[in-house]
């Protein structure tokens, strides 16, 4: 049908065309021209007899709902699930590399120098500096119970749940041997920052919110006060922080600033304090506002920022490590300085 002229289709045939079902019209793709006999039934079609320099009848006014019958589903026009609910949920999220997703993200357009520094030097210094060897034959020790039982002679002690750890409310991570299957590396990095300002003037919320975005390249996420604090002049649901999170190149990039632009400007700068971490692989460290005006985005526009509103702030490595010295580890590689005493944890 669709390789069918319409100067061939004789009157009866554009009838028939016409009283077809548009979903027979959608699995036989019809041409164009008999697309146009379907919604324009008034309009005449031009053939070599009547071509000439003479007007034709006007066109009927275009109808797109009758148009939309026809051709497959735009990919802008679905809209997909916001969560993964599931395996066997109907309606499944596309992956983050489809560039239908919501979570997709164009790029890489160029290549970070922490990066191809990471795949190319730290990771294999990394697996060597935490080897350790393991006879073949050689019997693996039993792991410890993480876990107490309940001691005494009560009755309820019988197929009740073990009790957790002393002095703690939570389980700490095992330390897992490291292989090239699990060489730590970086997961994200989260910017945040407090104003003080905000609590004396509203609107200094919207200058660590500038601040924030042109640092870090990411959206500004806005956090309120839980509870009220007179000491601090601190109200309820008053807003007062700012954090961003960074995850690949921009991830990479916000910390090769830090490393190689800031720091080397703070006059005496000792380091980041090597008792730092959580004991799970993540690591912090703050400027003062006086260093975060020297990031460059701020440096470059310093007249758009008021000087006593700029907050200081707090970055937060999160690494892909069980223990924080195989985090400091990285980014001791990556050439963040530690100084004073550091855990052997």
């Amino acid at each position: 049908m669709a390789s069918i002229a319409p100067k061939m289709l004789p009157m009866h045939c554009a009838r028939h065309i016409k009283s077809l079902d548009s979903t027979f019209l959608q699995r036989s793709r019809p041409s164009i021209a008999a697309i146009n006999a379907f919604l324009f039934p008034s309009s005449s079609t031009p053939t070599s007899s009547n071509r000439s320099f003479t007007t034709t009848a006007p066109l009927q006014k275009r109808d797109p709902a009758g148009h939309r019958r026809f051709g497959r589903v735009g990919r802008h026009q679905v809209r997909h699930p916001r969560y993964y609910r599931g395996p066997y949920h109907p309606h499944q999220p596309p992956k983050p590399s489809d560039p239908s997703s919501r979570l997709f993200v164009p790029g890489p357009f160029s290549s970070e120098r922490l990066w191809d520094h990471y795949n190319d030097t730290v990771a294999a210094d990394l697996m060597t500096l935490a080897y350790t060897h393991k006879a073949p034959h050689a019997e693996e020790k039993a792991p410890k119970d993480r876990l107490r039982k309940w001691e005494g002679d009560s009755p309820y002690f019988e197929n009740r749940p073990r009790r957790g750890p002393r002095g703690k409310d939570y389980l700490p991570l095992t330390h897992r041997p490291i292989t090239f299957r699990n060489v730590p590396r970086l997961e994200e990095v989260v910017f945040h920052c407090f104003s003080d300002a905000s609590t004396l003037n509203p609107l200094a919320i919207r200058v660590a919110i500038m601040a924030a975005q042109a640092i870090t390249g990411s959206k500004a996420n806005i956090h309120v006060a839980k509870a009220t604090v007179a000491a601090w002049k601190v109200k309820k649901d008053q807003q007062i922080a700012v954090t961003c999170k960074m995850t690949g190149p921009s991830m990479y990039r916000f910390l090769a600033t830090c490393i190689d632009v800031v720091m080397p400007r703070i006059k005496e700068y000792k380091g980041v304090k090597g008792t730092t971490g959580d004991r799970s692989g993540n690591l912090s460290f703050g400027f003062d506002p006086e260093v975060v005006a020297q990031f460059p985005e701020i440096e470059v526009n310093y007249d758009m920022y008021p000087a006593k509103m700029i907050p200081g702030c707090h970055i937060t490595c999160k690494t892909t490590a069980t223990s924080d010295r195989d985090a400091r580890m990285l980014l001791t590689a990556f050439g963040v300085p530690f100084y004073g005493k550091v855990k052997s944890y």
